[in-house]
């Protein structure tokens, strides 16, 4: 068995620029070698700690927006990211959003954008609905299956 031997370096380079620029993976290949270097992010672990430090007047309200925050993967209308990327929710600065709370939506209407490796991605509604939730902030990075928007 031929054994190929791997470039300890950069491998620890890698690694090093995943956590310098926030990303969860990375992934090269170069003369017929891949290596991809990738970490875990839970999101769903952040959600209560940006909750714990609201005043107590407001703490009521906190832990059932940080359960929603949780399961709003979890549900059936959830639009989730297919990439990682920056999520814009106008087709350019100072143009109107593609989408509001309460606007209904056709399948296939175009939703968001996001924007990986400078391409500009459309991300559109897999079904017709009511947009219920909008979970991203325009110009905030996001990751592959993070919930962006809820459709009912």
């Amino acid at each position: 068995m031929a054994t190929n031997p791997l470039d300890e370096e950069l491998i620890r380079r890698l690694a090093n620029l995943l956590g310098e620029t926030g990303l969860s993976e990375l992934e090269i290949e170069q003369d017929n070698k891949r290596i991809r270097v990738a970490r875990q992010i839970n999101i769903a672990a952040m959600a209560p700690m940006a909750a714990a430090p609201q005043p107590a007047a407001t703490a009521a309200p906190a832990p059932a927006a940080a359960v929603s925050a949780i399961s709003a993967a979890d549900h059936p209308g959830a639009i989730k990211s297919p990439m990682v990327g920056t999520a814009y929710g106008a087709p350019e600065p100072g143009k109107p959003p593609f989408i509001k709370t309460g606007d209904r939506v056709a399948k296939g209407q175009t939703l968001l954008i996001i924007e990986a490796m400078k391409v500009m991605n459309p991300i559109t509604a897999a079904n017709a609905g009511v947009v219920k939730d909008i979970l991203f902030k325009d110009g905030q990075p996001v990751e592959f299956g993070e919930a962006l928007v809820i459709i009912e």
